[in-house]
């Protein structure tokens, strides 16, 4: 990217392609990539025509996509500590903002949008202590597994190695027991 960019926008604009590359909405690319809501879409169209952009999305087409894991925290996490300012303002609006100005607000936070019969706007926003809950079992998760491979490290073993000795389930085990072949000891076996 340009050498001559603010501190903090090569990055950004990297990250913009990143997400881009996920995504495929420059919108929403360009306000996870930290760029203002309301200059998204220009921004992002600025980004998509400039030759470093467009030779790092090239570059990004062959690498590994975004872990599904990734993206489903990020949105969390944006649900979780996102603001809701946008949301407010448009429940408060007296009149319906033009399309320009819908488009540049942030209403990743709203589950659902009704007009009344009156006029009235009713504005649904998706659950924040339920994304928190949400976060920290993921969190949990993470923990937990990272514990795990710890152990399995401390035991000299890979994760590799770990799935190649596990256990077998018990009808593997005792295949003759599950085709029906029941194993009884009577009182008679145990006497003789």
């Amino acid at each position: 990217m340009a050498k001559h960019d603010a501190p903090g926008t090569a990055a950004r604009k990297r990250a913009f392609c990143r997400w881009y590359a996920a995504l495929g909405n420059p919108c929403e690319a360009a306000v996870r990539a930290g760029f203002p809501p309301q200059e998204a879409a220009d921004t992002a169209m600025q980004l998509l025509t400039q030759p470093a952009c467009r030779q790092y999305l090239a570059a990004l087409e062959g690498a590994p996509p975004v872990p599904l894991r990734q993206l489903v925290l990020a949105g969390l996490t944006r649900l979780a500590f996102g603001r809701s300012n946008d949301a407010v303002r448009l429940a408060f609006a007296e009149e319906l903002p033009d399309a320009g100005s819908l488009d540049a607000m942030d209403l990743f936070a709203v589950s659902e949008i009704k007009r009344d019969k009156n006029g009235g706007v009713e504005i649904r926003l998706f659950d924040r202590q339920r994304a928190l809950e949400r976060l920290l079992e993921c969190a949990s998760a993470a923990d937990s597994q990272a514990a795990a491979e710890a152990v399995l490290s401390a035991f000299g073993c890979g994760r590799e190695e770990a799935e190649h000795d596990a256990v077998p389930d018990a009808g593997a085990v005792f295949g003759e027991a599950a085709g029906g072949d029941e194993l009884v000891v009577s009182s008679e076996d145990t006497q003789a």
